[in-house]
């Protein structure tokens, strides 16, 4: 409920260290930049209604669009961070192409990828 209220004002959500709520807080792997990246990829492509529209990578973004049930485009920036050469950390920000607050699709957006990228990725997921 509090999301829906927030989105009717607000139309893009990111996570990161310092995020209030705990669904928003960056994930880390223990696994190498290279082996996570593919496995996000491969998340991407296979998942329905998402298109992955560019990769870079050395700088490890992932930028990718999505469609919502309300016909709204979403922007979605995947960034994969090598902390050090055996654990990952993942963000996202997603955004909403329009003026108009979201409703809080970004949210379950980021919760959704999030949702996948844990189940895929279960052994590797340090808690912090």
């Amino acid at each position: 409920m509090k999301r829906t209220l927030v989105g009717l004002l607000r139309s893009f959500e990111t996570t990161g260290e310092k995020a209030k709520d705990p669904e928003l807080k960056t994930r880390y792997y223990k696994l190498s930049k290279d082996q996570v990246w593919e496995e996000t990829v491969g998340m991407i492509k296979k998942t329905p209604g998402y298109k992955l529209l560019h990769e870079v990578k050395n700088v490890g973004e992932i930028v990718v669009e999505k469609r919502t049930a309300l016909g709204r485009t979403q922007d979605i920036t995947i960034t994969l961070f090598e902390v050090n050469p055996t654990t990952t950390a993942i963000d996202i920000y997603s955004a909403s192409r329009g003026n108009m607050g979201d409703l809080g699709s970004n949210y379950r957006t980021i919760l959704d990828i999030y949702k996948q990228l844990d189940k895929k990725l279960a052994a590797y997921k340090i808690s912090r």
